[in-house]
């Protein structure tokens, strides 16, 4: 799989755990197991690193970080951060902007 399949796989599944975490009908146990899944998945991707980024992969892998970075509470009581994560979850699967400040990197 190369690393743009991944993204646009990965980025409508990612969108769906946060949309669910942040409205708490997903518990943040199966948000964080979804996380360790992709980043073993990311394993198996075939990377170069002449590959460019897309700004689609560089919102995802700052999603990532975010939900990764953030104690559960936090995640679930900071408006300002639940601003971030949803316009990130937007933008990742072609609803919206390009949020600002925000420059994820592969693992």
């Amino acid at each position: 799989m190369r690393v743009n399949q991944f993204i646009e796989l990965k980025s409508k599944q990612l969108t769906f755990y946060v949309r669910g975490f942040l409205s708490r009908t997903i518990e943040y146990a199966e948000l964080d197991m979804f996380i360790w899944d992709t980043f073993e998945e990311w394993t198996q991707v075939t990377v170069s690193k002449n590959d460019p980024y897309s700004a689609k992969e560089r919102v995802f892998w700052h999603l990532i970080h975010q939900l990764s970075f953030w104690p559960k509470d936090t995640l679930l009581t900071d408006s300002l951060l639940n601003d971030e994560l949803n316009i990130c979850s937007d933008y990742i699967c072609d609803q919206g902007c390009f949020p600002m400040d925000c420059i994820g990197i592969r693992p």
